[in-house]
Order: structure tokens, then C-alpha cells, then sequence
């Protein structure tokens, strides 16, 4: 693809991403989502609390989402971007396969989730090993729940799943020695604390049975929670220095409509919310998708009053 001007550029082309090609769809701005097709979510076969939706598959909402865009003229192109330039009235958008301009973008790149490094997890991630209870909780509902904790935020997922199941483990070991009273919260509702750090899952059948710790001790489970370390995706922005939140769970920082520190450069989703749910996503991305059509609506008429000032 050879340097073409867009109204707008959307790279990632998840919930967020889709619901942003729409709004500016609709808005008849030419758009183009480039994607890389590795969305956050690709490890779960199932997504649950997106009202209308409960128990579709995420790569199928992205297909729906695509035909929904494409409806109202947005065009798609599967690579990954390399870098952006800001060239003054345009942003260039490298890629794999060449670059693009556009009046401005939306960056729905989401987020990396680093996961504890112990065997088992990775491989059960999305199936046996989930972070989310509202996402999925329900279908493991009253069963062996642990909880693999990563820091002392845990606690709160902790006492979450116990909403779920009255049969829950927390693996305690990342969050230090535990205060007398958060363990006494803990013990009281039936929470048992295992202080050993684990040392691997035991599969069998491709389903999780057990918990080992580092003392050699067993601990049957049927399904862990854990926290993941999101890392925000944007070293092909790093030339816009963006700004970025210092607070725990927020990524760059963005005002109501979506806007980043950057005139031209919208946000929405995971990498602006880590821990946001797919409605969320959606909501943001429809919204930064409105917020860039309405930047650009504002410079249209800037550009048509300097011109007729001229005549």
C-alpha cells in the first residue's frame, strides 16, 4: 500500500478499534484499521457480560464488528505498524507493508498481559487460568477455586471469588507476610492460606487438577485467578510522546472524548483502562471515534474560514 491520506487511521482493530472505525464510518470519514490480528482476548473461546453477546466468541464479535464498519466504507489491511510520524498537518503511519497518512488516528492496541512465571499457566490461560470472575466465574462456579496471587492488590481478587465458590485456596506467597487481620477477613469466610510459593500446575486431560507448591504439598484445584502484569503496546508511538498515567491500572492518559496529550491522536480501551472489560472497550471506542471526527469537523472549519479570510 503506497502513502494515502485517511481522515483517520485506527491501529488495532479490537472492540475498541471497531467501534471507533464505526462512529467514524458513519461519520463518512475515510478510515482504515490496521490490525495484527492478536487481540487481548484470543485465548478465551468464550466472552460473557457484553449484554447481547453473552457467550460469543471474541474472534467472532470482530468478524461482526468488521462487516458492521465495512458497511458504512471502512477499509482493513492486516499488519502491524512500525512507527508514527507526526509531518505537521498529518501523522505517517509506517507498517509492514508500506505507510499511510491521516488528519489523525485512534490508537486501540490494548495491552500485553505478562503472566507469573510458573509452568501451567500460560498454557491454561484463558481456559483454566483466568483473571477476570465476572468474565468468567459463572462457568467454574462452585468448584475448587485458587487464587495465584502476584502482589498485594490481590487481596481484593481474593475475596472476590469467594462470591463464586465457598471452596477457595489463595496462594499467598507474592503478597508477603500477611497481617493478622486481613488473614483473619480471609479465614473467616472460609478462605484456606497456603504461604508457599507455587511451583507448577498439574494438568491432566488438559484440565487443571492441582496446585504444587515449592514444599512438595498438593493442593487440588480446578481452576486459578490470577493477575496478570498488563504492559502497555506502543513502542511504534514512542516519536508522539504520549503521555502516560502513573497511576496503578490506567494507561495513557486520554480526557473524555478520547483525547491524548497529542492534538491529532485519540486512545481508547485497554491501552488506555488495563483492567476494562469489552463493554468498556466498546464505549471508549465509540467515543474516541466521535472525538476525532469532531476534532477534525473543528479544523475543516478553521481551514474553510482562512481560506475565505484570503479571498
Amino acid at each position: 500500500m503506497t502513502d494515502t491520506l485517511y481522515d483517520a487511521v485506527i491501529v488495532g482493530g479490537g472492540a475498541a478499534g471497531l467501534s471507533a472505525a464505526q462512529m467514524l464510518g458513519r461519520a463518512r470519514r475515510r478510515t482504515l484499521v490496521i490490525d495484527a490480528g492478536a487481540p487481548r482476548n484470543r485465548f478465551a473461546a468464550h466472552m460473557h457480560g457484553v449484554l447481547g453477546h453473552d457467550g460469543r466468541s471474541p474472534a467472532e464479535l470482530v468478524e461482526m464488528g468488521r462487516a458492521d464498519a465495512r458497511a458504512y466504507g471502512v477499509e482493513f489491511l492486516e499488519a502491524s505498524v512500525f512507527s508514527v510520524a507526526d509531518s505537521g498537518d498529518r501523522l505517517t503511519v509506517a507498517h509492514e507493508h508500506g505507510s499511510v497518512s491521516a488528519r489523525g488516528i485512534v490508537i486501540t492496541t490494548g495491552v500485553v498481559d505478562d503472566l507469573p512465571d510458573v509452568p501451567g499457566v500460560r498454557e491454561q490461560w484463558g481456559r483454566g487460568v483466568f483473571h477476570c470472575p465476572y468474565c468468567h466465574g459463572y462457568e467454574v462456579a462452585g468448584r475448587r477455586l485458587g487464587v495465584l496471587t502476584t502482589s498485594p492488590a490481590s487481596l481484593h481478587q481474593i475475596e472476590l471469588i469467594r462470591q463464586w465458590t465457598d471452596d477457595v485456596t489463595a496462594f499467598t506467597a507474592a503478597m508477603g507476610e500477611l497481617d493478622a487481620t486481613i488473614a483473619g477477613r480471609l479465614t473467616a469466610r472460609g478462605i484456606r492460606l497456603v504461604t508457599a510459593p507455587v511451583s507448577r500446575l498439574r494438568i491432566e486431560e488438559d484440565d487443571i487438577v492441582a496446585a504444587i507448591t515449592a514444599d512438595g504439598a498438593e493442593h487440588s484445584i480446578d481452576a486459578l485467578l490470577t493477575a496478570p502484569t498488563p504492559r502497555l503496546h506502543l513502542g511504534f508511538a514512542e516519536n508522539l510522546s504520549l503521555a502516560v498515567s502513573d497511576n496503578p491500572g490506567e494507561g495513557l492518559r486520554v480526557d473524555m472524548r478520547g483525547a491524548t496529550s497529542h492534538p491529532r491522536v485519540f486512545a481508547a480501551g485497554n491501552v488506555v483502562s488495563p483492567f476494562g472489560n469489552v463493554p468498556l472497550s466498546m464505549g471508549q471506542g465509540s467515543m474516541a471515534g466521535a472525538g476525532l471526527n469532531a476534532a477534525l469537523v473543528t479544523e475543516d472549519a478553521d481551514r474553510a474560514a482562512r481560506s475565505l479570510a484570503r479571498s
